[in-house]
């Protein structure tokens, strides 16, 4: 079994991440109004830029493959779409920000680029989703907002493969697939599952959280015929529009807020439980079938890996004594072995995003980072068997 690849980025959150097409840099927002792109630098991640236009919390990243333009949401109701552009002066290639005019009055919280990358999504606390393409004459990027039937802050967005669909998470318990469709950027859609004739706002589906819990993350498979969805209830839902046939697998741990697909038949979720798990399955059934991090390990190697960092870094008992007098305020040696997790994230996981890809477009590696200011990479197939109070969860 491949260990993952630990990376300590920060001492502080990293709220999300998103990296470029090649994988040599990741964009990430450290909980707070700067983007920082880190390349990668042999075995570790360097800080290269900074990218500042923000006021307040940048929530959001997304980092389009093709056309290498980078999209930022934040909390002061703006997003900034960053291409990169030679500087009048010396020449050399800068990331220069383009404005987005959102029109909403609440946080924006989330943010896609279509598969086209055409258009792009910003999800908010205004009860709204932002649409946004570009319009040459002005310079700038407009917007369309999806409102009707939303009732709360949208938390997560995720786009359908035809680039028209797409589907979004809420506060009001809701998961819903609706139609995005500019006449003026997408060509007419062919039909598909979820509807045929699908004009601008067309709700194509409307599922309810089994609990009344908000839907913190929502995912189209790589074929975009099913829907996933993570709540607040400790749950994820998996639906089939045919039937419909929704599969609701409910965990006596901590709810999920990210997922993403890696199969046509397998998902990877992950959240406050600090590790992230795989479930598997098909229209017959779908169940959690164990975790990418071996929590099996002993306590000591665990508490090793979990601490290492980047590579490099200095590793004896003596640093890690000091390293928790400072960062910890511990004193004493059991101390440590008290508060490490037996996960290799010691705190929430905040973003879980495909990394790299094998044979006929399958997801091979996941990218994580969380709250304890790490980024890891996981190799989808090292799948674990969940222990303790995992293995009470019910179908």
């Amino acid at each position: 079994m491949s260990a993952p690849e630990v990376y300590s980025i920060a001492k502080t959150p990293v709220t999300c991440h998103a990296f470029n097409a090649d994988r040599s840099q990741v964009a990430v927002s450290l909980n707070d109004n700067n983007v920082q792109i880190y390349s990668k630098q042999g075995k570790e991640w360097i800080l290269s830029e900074t990218l500042s236009e923000h006021d307040k919390l940048i929530t959001s990243i997304d980092w389009a493959p093709n056309s290498n333009r980078i999209v930022t949401a934040s909390q002061d109701r703006n997003a900034y779409v960053w291409s990169l552009s030679p500087d009048p002066l010396t020449g050399k290639l800068v990331w220069k920000p383009t404005l987005v005019l959102l029109r909403i009055n609440r946080a924006a919280t989330f943010v896609r680029w279509s598969p086209n990358e055409d258009k792009f999504a910003v999800a908010s606390g205004a009860r709204a989703i932002a649409i946004c393409s570009f319009d040459p004459e002005n310079n700038w990027w407009v917007a369309r907002q999806l409102k009707k039937p939303i009732r709360s802050t949208v938390l997560s967005v995720d786009w359908h493969p035809n680039n028209v669909l797409l589907a979004a998470g809420s506060a009001d318990m809701k998961a819903r697939v609706f139609s995005a469709y500019i006449k003026d950027v997408d060509k007419r859609p062919s039909p598909t599952i979820w509807g045929e004739k699908l004009p601008f706002n067309t709700i194509c589906g409307e599922y309810t959280s089994p609990a009344g819990g908000w839907v913190h993350a929502v995912g189209f498979s790589p074929s975009g015929d099913v829907l996933a969805f993570a709540s607040h209830d400790s749950s994820i839902s998996i639906v089939y529009p045919g039937g419909p046939i929704v599969y609701n697998i409910r965990i006596s741990s901590l709810p999920y807020v990210t997922l993403t697909w890696t199969s046509e038949d397998a998902l990877v979720a992950a959240g406050h439980d600090c590790q992230p798990v795989v479930f598997s399955g098909s229209e017959q059934g779908w169940a959690l079938i164990g975790t990418l991090d071996d929590t099996t390990a002993s306590s000591g190697s665990k508490a090793s890996g979990a601490r290492t960092g980047t590579v490099g870094r200095l590793n004896s008992a003596a640093f890690n004594t000091f390293r928790n007098a400072d960062t910890r305020g511990q004193t004493g040696g059991d101390a440590a072995s008290d508060t490490e997790l037996l996960t290799v994230h010691q705190n929430t996981i905040t973003s879980v995003r495909p990394y790299a890809y094998g044979g006929e477009g399958i997801v091979s590696r996941v990218s994580t980072t969380g709250v304890d200011g790490k980024l890891v990479i996981w190799d989808v197939n090292a799948v674990s068997a969940l222990t303790g109070k995992m293995g009470g969860l019910r179908v």
